[in-house]
């Protein structure tokens, strides 16, 4: 590994300042990623601020505005809460599927987006929930949506000297439910061939679906929306049949590539396959 310098702040205005010095400064949340990457010199740093000790940054809460996740709070620590207060069921999925229980325990969630893999499990599940990115820097502090965050494969629209420092999801309603999916070829510890993420709203005096969300991983260069998707559903009845084509319909949203885990036309059946499935049990959800 080549080396470099080493900073753990205690504070977001130290952390700032660090980052905003010159040369390569990373932000480390978990490491679970970074490391490796700066290993096998996929990355390079002169400088590596670690923002596990910085209290702004590991903070999670809910509220009435929704739930907050701070950049540097661990998957299993999301797990947990979510699983707890209730409410975002697509996030308490996927956050218990990023590597290995050790993993879970280090790595973050804000990581695993900044991270910007088409792969990432953690996206979908927030992309369907509408979170929005804030982020923070010395020079001010930005508010994206997260569909908005992906610039490509490993990329984001962040500066430099500016870390995503929170994770907003706005708050869910009784009416409304969410599920996650993805296809590996091994049982744990392996990169999703497909994933999917799923949310419905139901009116429950008509059964009609009020809103839909759908989001899709490993089968484009970011994580997308299918938005043909989630316009055909809203408004139409919450069955079966409407699931299959919203389901073909997901399909024309996907681009993926071929590759060794994998063929495109694979990826689409995937896609069109947990779709269905994920709209399903969000219906199963909805009672």
């Amino acid at each position: 590994m080549p080396n470099f310098d080493y900073e753990s702040p205690t504070s977001l205005a130290e952390a700032l300042e660090l980052l905003s010095k010159p040369g390569e400064v990373r932000p480390l949340s978990g490491g679970t990623d970074i490391i490796d990457q700066l290993k096998n010199n996929r990355r390079n740093a002169d400088l590596v601020v670690d923002t596990k000790r910085v209290p702004e940054l590991l903070k999670i809460e809910s509220n009435g505005s929704g739930l907050t996740i701070g950049s540097a709070v661990s998957c299993t620590e999301v797990h947990k809460y979510v699983e707890k207060t209730g409410g975002y069921p697509a996030l308490a999925e996927s956050t218990e599927l990023v590597g290995s229980v050790h993993i879970q325990n280090r790595a973050s969630v804000g990581g695993n987006v900044c991270n910007a893999a088409p792969s990432a499990d953690t996206i979908p599940s927030l992309l369907i929930h509408e979170a929005v990115v804030h982020t923070a820097s010395a020079g001010g502090s930005r508010e994206i949506p997260l569909i908005d965050f992906f610039a490509g494969p490993g990329q984001t629209v962040l500066k430099k000297g500016e870390i995503l420092k929170e994770l907003v999801l706005p708050p869910t309603n009784e009416n409304t439910a969410s599920a996650y999916l993805r296809f590996i070829p091994r049982n744990e510890m392996d990169i999703a061939v497909a994933g999917v993420g799923s949310l419905i709203e139901i009116d429950q005096a008509s059964g009609n679906i009020t809103k839909a969300r759908i989001a899709l991983a490993s089968v484009a260069p970011t994580p997308v929306r299918a938005y043909g998707a989630e316009d055909f559903l809203e408004g139409s009845p919450a069955h079966e049949d409407t699931f299959a084509k919203a389901a073909d319909l997901a399909v024309e949203s996907a681009v993926p590539i071929t590759d060794v885990r994998g063929s495109a036309e694979y990826r689409k059946e995937l896609v069109r396959v947990l779709t269905r499935r994920t709209l399903g049990i969000c219906l199963e959800r909805l009672g």
